[in-house]
């Protein structure tokens, strides 16, 4: 038998009733947790304070309108490290397929990190990153 009429027979036997163990874990898992949520809903406390309807915020006792202005500053860092640590993931296909992509893929990704130290030159010039006002 050869290699292709063998990987041909292995596919034909594949039938509904070889997914049958998955199917009957998902419904024993989705059962489950149904099962628990129902419990606990019917066996657990039902007692109502004004302590657990409270917020809760880690544990710090929460003071204040919550609208208050806050400063840029910090939403500007996290975005400034999402943008810097989403382009580490750029770096990935890269490092698997470097062979395979050559002198292209590695100017490729020259351009890409000067394209970036351009952009991490301009928040460094722009003082960014400067905590003190």
């Amino acid at each position: 038998m050869s290699g292709l009429t063998f990987f041909l027979d292995v596919n034909e036997s594949n039938s509904a009733v070889d997914y049958l163990p998955i199917g009957l874990q998902l419904i024993f898992a989705a059962g489950f947790v149904a099962t628990m949520i129902g419990v606990s809903a019917i066996l657990g406390p039902k007692r109502k304070t004004a302590d657990k309807l409270e917020n809760f915020a880690s544990g710090v006792e929460t003071h204040g309108n919550a609208r208050q202005p806050m400063a840029i500053k910090y939403f500007l860092v996290a975005i400034l490290f999402v943008l810097f640590d989403v382009e580490v993931i750029f770096f990935y296909p890269y490092a698997v397929n470097f062979r395979e992509l050559g002198w292209a893929g590695f100017s490729a990704l020259l351009m890409f990190v000067g394209f970036f130290l351009v952009g991490f030159i301009y928040i460094l010039k722009k003082d960014a990153l400067q905590w003190e006002d």
